[in-house]
């Protein structure tokens, strides 16, 4: 395949809810995923949570996280989390894009089509950077996306075509999901 992030985004559908793409490494190589969340009210005493492609111990964290650091009420919610074309995010840099995603879930807002989003979140909801962000963004930029959002101080920058905006904190990307 001579693009694989691009054979990954073609049925993407337009911009909806709980979806977020992000950009992981496999092997040396970027590759740029989507993630999907769906958050609903449980029917059930004890909510469900459930991935698919991504570890459901790393959801739990991200949940709890979520939860006391960001103030999203979840623990009445089931939570569903897919990464899209069977791929395994094994890495932490997909945790900011799965909390992205369930946030977005949750509130019912769409964050567009032309973003992406990378990083680790810590336990006190840090974004902590990611190995190989060149790369990533030299991947986003080809693809022809607009918007990141990754780790560091706070702050707006132009690179390339790209506008990236960093983050120090899960909480204050959350009250503007």
């Amino acid at each position: 395949v001579r693009n694989p992030s691009a054979a990954f985004l073609n049925d993407r559908s337009a911009a909806s809810s709980g979806s977020v793409l992000t950009c992981l490494m496999e092997g040396t190589r970027a590759l740029l995923v989507e993630v999907q969340a769906l958050v609903t009210k449980t029917a059930f005493g004890y909510p469900v949570r459930k991935a698919s492609g991504f570890d459901l111990n790393r959801l739990h964290v991200l949940l709890a996280v979520l939860q006391k650091r960001a103030g999203l009420p979840l623990e009445q919610y089931d939570v569903h989390v897919n990464i899209v074309g069977g791929i395994e995010a094994e890495e932490p840099a997909a945790d900011l894009a799965v909390a992205l995603a369930i946030a977005s879930s949750f509130k019912d807002k769409v964050l567009g089509n032309d973003m992406v989003a990378f990083g680790e979140i810590g336990l006190g909801g840090e974004i902590r950077a990611v190995p190989q962000t060149e790369k990533r963004l030299k991947e986003c930029e080809q693809l022809g996306l607009k918007r990141v959002l990754l780790p560091g101080h706070k702050m707006d920058i132009t690179k390339g075509k790209l506008s990236v905006v960093t983050i120090g904190n899960l909480t204050e990307i959350i009250k503007h999901t």
